[in-house]
């Protein structure tokens, strides 16, 4: 990853050095000299929502300040390459970003992914719905293409073991997104559970509510046969995992349909899961998940959401609007404005030094990512780079690896919900059973289905 990326050694031969450049306080300022600066050309799979409150302002900011670390040195992420579908997001963007960001080259259609894996990029960012994960993780690990993957990673085992097997295959990084994990309430959480503060998570209740605008506006092209668990949900599977261990012994689910797509149709508003798992004590603890897309657009809360979590020694209670801002401008909120703003997720402000920021843990989880990349690939000796890897792939928290029982907590959901759609209510899924590591069970049926045969 030493050498510049095509694109970039053609601007060098023109004149006009990208690597010398930075932006600061909005001033554009020539550098002397970047003999040891790195580069790690990146490319991005989806540029709706999630692109630009979390990779847009990474990536601006990577492209006026580049990342660094004095382990890995300067390093430049200039986004080079996007793939879309129509392509039409990506031209609004490059026409409103200007400067602040590098010129990408935009590929569209049905080989948009192929032709970006090949234009030499060295890291791939995906975050389209869903249901198209795995195609394109699948292609950018096959080109030998560090991966950063959004929220669920894939919706089966069998599509992770397939990934996993990838990246191991072709020594590189395959990672995802949660960024609620860096959320500094539930850091603060995991700190008292590993610190032995909170002992033994007897059950928990989380609850996350969009508005109408997301699964009617905002997701409307993609959400037919989707439901809001899998999307929102996942957030918290993940967090109850990553903070709590154990083991994923069975999961549960119902849901409600009829506003989003027909009330006899595949496409859920709401739903609600519990899982259950076991430690290594014996004992167990349940926890209810409860997720939906269709609350009121004017709804105070805009994006509500709240956890409790009860321990034998206490109670653990969050809520986005307890903790954080209530704003009102006339003619603006809720509707075009939030009336709750979380500014530890992202937010826009201006720094008492006069320069304009984006930050927040949504952006701090991609940077993490690249910073782990860097470390990979410039932290040391190439002689010593497999170790580097190996150490990286060890962080539990995004590693696709580690991401076992919460994509088996989504396949389950997956299962459960298909069968309700088509009249077969109160399904359960058991995990590591007899018969195979995940299986569904049917209310009077005799002869479970298996979804996946190994263990999870």
């Amino acid at each position: 990853m030493g050498s510049a990326h095509p694109t970039l050694r053609k601007s060098r031969e023109a004149g006009c050095d990208y690597s010398l450049w930075r932006w600061g306080a909005g001033t554009l300022a020539r550098m002397n000299s970047a003999s040891s600066l790195h580069e790690i050309p990146a490319g991005m799979v989806g540029m709706g929502m999630i692109f630009d409150e979390t990779y847009r302002p990474f990536f601006e900011r990577a492209q006026a300040e580049h990342v660094w670390d004095r382990r890995f040195g300067e390093v430049a992420v200039p986004l080079v390459a996007v793939a879309t579908r129509t392509g039409s997001r990506a031209e609004r963007y490059r026409r409103s970003a200007g400067d602040r960001i590098y010129p990408f080259h935009s590929y569209t259609g049905d080989d948009s992914i192929r032709d970006l894996v090949k234009s030499g990029v060295k890291v791939a960012c995906v975050a389209t719905p869903d249901n198209r994960h795995f195609d394109a993780a699948k292609q950018v690990l096959e080109a030998g293409v560090h991966l950063l993957i959004e929220k669920p990673s894939v919706l089966s085992l069998a599509e992770l073991d397939e990934l996993d097997r990838l990246a191991r295959k072709h020594n590189v990084l395959a990672k995802v997104v949660y960024h609620k994990l860096l959320d500094p309430d539930h850091k603060r959480l995991r700190t008292l559970v590993a610190d032995g503060v909170l002992s033994h998570v007897n059950n928990g209740y989380c609850s996350l509510l969009e508005p109408k605008s997301i699964s009617g506006g905002q997701f409307a092209e993609w959400i037919t046969g989707r439901n809001p668990g899998t999307y929102v949900a996942v957030h918290y599977i993940k967090l109850i995992d990553f903070t709590f261990g154990g083991r994923l012994i069975s999961v549960t689910a119902r849901g409600q349909r009829g506003l989003v797509g027909p009330a006899d149709g595949p496409t859920w508003d709401s739903c609600q899961m519990r899982l259950v798992y076991r430690y290594d004590s014996g004992r167990e603890a349940a926890f209810d998940i409860h997720t939906s897309w269709v609350t009121p657009d004017n709804f105070p809360g805009y994006v509500e959401q709240e956890v409790q979590f009860r321990f034998d020694n206490g109670v653990w209670n969050g809520h986005s609007r307890k903790r954080g801002i209530e704003l009102t401008v006339e003619g603006k909120t809720p509707i075009t404005m939030k009336t709750t703003i979380n500014t530890h997720y992202n937010g826009a402000g201006l720094e008492p030094w006069g320069e304009r920021t984006q930050r927040g843990y949504g952006v701090e989880v991609i940077e993490r990512f690249f910073r782990e990349v860097a470390m990979v690939e410039f932290g040391g000796p190439a002689s010593e780079r497999a170790a580097r890897l190996a150490q990286a792939r060890g962080l539990l928290y995004n590693d696709l690896a580690a991401d076992r029982q919460t994509v088996a907590a989504v396949q389950a959901l997956e299962a459960i919900l298909a069968d309700a759609a088509v009249g077969r209510a109160d399904s359960v899924v058991h995990v590591n059973a007899a018969e195979g590591g995940l299986v569904l069970y049917r209310v009077g049926e005799g002869k479970p289905v298996v979804l996946h045969e190994g263990r999870v």
